[in-house]
């Protein structure tokens, strides 16, 4: 027998507790008459009591009770493993966190608000394996592939520009990383589990010679999908903060850099590969919740991990209709007899 609910187990205590209550209080009784009368002009006074009416009353009540902490225990038998299928998708999230996502046309900067996104999708998840990978100058794996979504969030929490130890944009480079590490594939693998990949890269666009295009053709190859969501202000730009939380700016040549969103090389990024898509957000707002509802979560998905899963019957009813019927042959049992004249 096994307990779905063994913490009740030390609610048996009422059974000894409520059996003693019971003794104590016909003993509290036949003493409290005494106090009025002996025992011979009581016999004759009162109703002539049936002993062991007395004692099945007392045993009808603590078994009622016994059965009703025996149900809440909910005792199942029964036990066998049922094979579970995971179905989900592999997402890796491509983030960048060059200099130029400290930029403030997104509030408090482009950086903080893409955290602030992928942590709102994570609870959303389901089924779904996630990794993480950061880059700027150089991409750095900063979760693999993991249900962990604790561990996830804390490691997307700890994205910064200090998070990689090169400063720059090399958004091809990251592709490549994700593609070779993250999704890396033993030969047993089957060949179609590729098509259940996606690459959600987050970035303001400005590369700086990394071949982006060449490495989303090289993930679309192996079947990953890249959606690209480009963020900050596509026209006039915005300045560049050398520190997160500090006034000044990034300057080049006496001049104060404004860094613009690369629109451009995020479409063809995406149209690389099959099914793949460019959200412009600018310098919106983005619920990426509906964007894995609509792209991700509707697509065809693979049976990412089989476990076993052990089951039982309930059979806790037995012992909750038992108690009932204790409790109520109780209720009506009279242990006194009628007086005759």
């Amino acid at each position: 027998m096994h307990f779905g609910s063994a913490q009740w187990m030390h609610a048996l205590w009422l059974v000894p507790i409520v059996a003693c209550l019971c003794v104590y209080a016909h003993d509290a009784r036949r003493r409290l008459l005494m106090r009025f009368a002996e025992d011979s002009a009581m016999f004759a006074l009162t109703p002539r009591r049936r002993p062991f009416i007395g004692i099945a009353k007392i045993v009808l009540l603590t078994a009622g009770i016994a059965g009703l902490v025996l149900s809440l225990m909910r005792p199942q038998w029964n036990e066998r493993e049922i094979p579970l299928t995971r179905r989900g998708r592999e997402i890796v999230f491509v983030i960048d966190v060059s200099r130029s996502m400290l930029a403030r046309d997104l509030a408090p900067n482009r950086l903080e608000r893409s955290k602030l996104w992928i942590r709102d999708l994570a609870a959303s998840l389901h089924g779904d394996s996630v990794g993480l990978v950061a880059f700027a100058g150089v991409a750095v794996v900063k979760s693999p592939l993991t249900r962990d979504l604790g561990f996830f969030e804390m490691a997307v929490e700890e994205l910064g520009p200090d998070a990689v130890p090169r400063g720059g944009t090399m958004i091809g480079d990251a592709i490549r990383k994700a593609v070779s590490q993250v999704f890396e594939r033993s030969p047993d693998d089957d060949a179609d589990q590729n098509l259940f990949r996606d690459i959600i890269l987050i970035t303001d666009g400005e590369d700086q010679g990394s071949l982006p295009i060449e490495a989303a053709k090289a993930a679309a190859d192996a079947g990953i999908r890249i959606l690209a969501i480009g963020i900050g202000s596509e026209t006039d730009g915005s300045l560049v903060p050398t520190n997160e939380n500090e006034q000044d700016f990034v300057t080049f040549d006496g001049q104060q850099v404004r860094s613009k969103l690369d629109a451009a090389t995020l479409v063809q990024v995406a149209q690389a590969s099959p099914g793949g898509v460019f959200l412009n957000v600018g310098t919106g707002d983005l619920n990426l919740d509906d964007v894995y509802r609509d792209l991700i979560a509707s697509a065809d998905q693979a049976d990412l991990e089989t476990e076993a899963s052990v089951r039982y019957d309930e059979m806790f009813w037995v012992f909750l209709a038992g108690s009932i019927a204790c409790l109520m042959a109780e209720s009506l049992l009279e242990d006194r007899r009628r007086m005759t004249a």
